[in-house]
């Protein structure tokens, strides 16, 4: 295992921790009660100007003790007043909560203190396996571009690097530090959010009235484990296309990898034939939901009107003369078995969930209604082979450093899943956030909303929808309306798609949480150059908008959800 710069840093402090750590054990450990009425450690700054409070915060040290979940504490690193046109005046606050093995990376921390508090706080999650600092300065996601900023309406905003350091992507090093491992898969979230509630309360003299999560991807599943795991800690939380069954994910990516290198690299798709497949896909479903838009709303009536596409025979439009690969505007049987594979569930041969975490089933994606396949500009199948296609990073760095934690394993031919079955099972305890036990969460009067778009290449939104329906199983519909919203996007990538939908969702859990004004129908805006502007309703699944024949095809009032 290679050891970085990280340890000198770390060895460099470690006696004074152990020392510290020595100290501490003959310290009273007081409740949490106690804890919120007696901080003599930290400065009490309510009251001074935004410079002084800002000013005083720097430097400041934050016992293990004060925090919940095992650290060596938090060191504020710096602390400076900024005050700019898009957020006002503010205290940007950086610094770190200290790891307790000796040679696992610090998470980094930022906590923006506003000087026209509204009493809230925001958390945002991250992204891919994290490793960049969430600073919690810009919108949240997909947040209206003409909306103002979390920070400019008053919200503390706070973030993380999750607790690890990387240039983002699929750099999965710190898997194999067991303690960057744990904060990845959700101890980060509760450890910063304790640091920023210990600074609001010294900053301001008193906790939020409400606090709030929000995040997209990775920052999605964060979602899911604040309100599955930290329930007493969020009032409210968005989760926009959550990553939160990660390890089922990640095993998934590996057989739709596999599945494009299969027959020796004959299955893979190329940019020019991925281009000539969906254009055949949308013209057989973009008209289903009653306008040519360039958006595949009907999915189910899209699956059903281009079941040809899976055809071995002469009856699919799209295969190559024979089956065999003759030219770039058709598709070989290699690369039709590839899609097909790609639509089939991934099943494991073995339990790794309790019986309320979901099972070991994970759902298909979705080739055949509407996956444009360059999500976000680039060829997501692969530019010039299987090796740079999008799943095969998550799909070959989870099971080479995080399972089998052997950097030699050759993930598309001698990675057999049973074979790591348990190391499965104690990951997905870890890393993944699937279980539908929201019952404290519901208890103390928190409410989650989460949506998915249709067109997402990079977590198929059937993951969603299986969480959804499993919810529903869980505590029925009466039940489940009380507190969860779930809504589906058509035409809505991960990061862009044919219909690049920005929404105010944080309006939305604001007036649900503090007024008890539940969602109904939401509204999305377009921000695609070639059709800024456009509007659609969104839907509450399994509802879908339908245009209503006449009316300006680029306002949502002329579509209804329907069935």
């Amino acid at each position: 295992m290679k050891i970085t710069g990280l340890s000198l840093f770390k060895s460099s402090r470690i006696f004074s921790l152990v020392l510290t750590g020595a100290l501490l054990a003959f310290v009273y450990m007081p409740s949490s009660e106690t804890v919120a009425q007696t901080r003599p450690d930290l400065p009490q700054l309510a009251g001074l100007s935004g410079q002084q409070a800002c000013s005083q915060l720097n430097g400041t040290v934050i016992p293990a003790r004060f925090i919940s979940l095992n650290t060596n504490g938090a060191t504020v690193q710096s602390a400076e007043l900024i005050n700019d046109e898009q957020h006002g005046e503010f205290c940007q606050v950086l610094g770190s909560i200290h790891s307790v093995t000796y040679n696992a990376p610090d998470i980094n921390f930022q906590v923006n203190l506003p000087a026209n508090w509204n009493g809230k706080s925001l958390q945002f999650g991250g992204g891919g396996l994290n490793g960049t600092l969430v600073t919690g300065l810009g919108h949240y996601n997909r947040q209206r571009p003409d909306e103002e900023t979390p920070l400019a309406r008053g919200y503390v905003t706070l973030g993380s690097d999750s607790g690890h350091q990387s240039a983002g992507g699929f750099n999965a090093d710190f898997f194999l530090f067991e303690e960057a491992l744990r904060n990845f898969g959700h101890e980060q979230i509760k450890k910063t959010h304790d640091v920023a509630m210990l600074l609001i309360e010294s900053r301001y003299g008193r906790d939020p009235d409400f606090n709030y999560f929000i995040g997209g991807s990775q920052g999605g599943h964060e979602t899911f484990d604040a309100v599955q795991r930290y329930p007493d800690d969020y009032h409210g939380a968005v989760a926009a296309y959550p990553a939160h069954n990660l390890i089922m994910l990640h095993l998934s990516a590996n057989n739709y990898a596999r599945a494009l290198h299969a027959n020796e690299g004959a299955s893979w798709i190329n940019p020019e034939k991925t281009r000539a497949f969906v254009s055949q896909v949308y013209a057989a479903c973009d008209s289903l939901d009653g306008i040519e838009d360039g958006i595949i709303s009907n999915i189910s009536a899209c699956r059903d009107s281009n079941s040809s596409l899976k055809l071995y025979s002469d009856a699919n439009p799209i295969r190559c003369a024979g089956g065999r690969d003759t030219a770039n505007d058709c598709l070989s049987d290699a690369q039709i078995q590839a899609l097909n594979a790609m639509d089939t569930p991934f099943e494991l041969s073995f339990s790794i969930y309790a019986d309320d975490e979901g099972n070991s089933i994970f759902p298909r994606w979705s080739p055949f209604e509407g996956s444009t396949f360059f999500d976000g500009g680039f060829p997501n199948l692969g530019g010039s082979g299987p090796g740079d296609a999008l799943q095969f990073q998550p799909g070959n760095a989870t099971p080479q450093y995080a399972i089998a934690q052997n950097l030699s394993l050759d993930t598309m031919n001698d990675f057999d899943p049973a074979a790591y079955a348990g190391r499965i099972s104690e990951l997905a305890s870890i890393m993944s956030a699937n279980s539908t036990n929201l019952d404290a969460f519901h208890e103390r009067g928190g409410k989650l909303i989460f949506y998915h778009g249709l067109a997402d290449d990079f977590i198929p939104y059937t993951s969603s929808i299986q969480y959804w329906e499993r919810l529903q199983n869980r505590y029925g519909s009466d039940t489940l309306e009380e507190f969860v919203r779930f809504y589906t996007i058509p035409g809505m990538g991960h990061i862009t798609g044919p219909f690049n939908a920005r929404l105010s969702t944080l309006d939305a859990l604001e007036a649900w949480v503090e007024l008890g004004q539940a969602p109904g129908e939401l509204e999305a805006v377009d921000i695609n150059q070639d059709s800024a502007g456009r509007t659609r309703p969104v839907c509450h699944y399994p509802q879908w908008p339908r245009y209503n024949g006449s009316g300006n095809p680029d306002s949502a009032d002329n579509f209804t959800c329907v069935e």
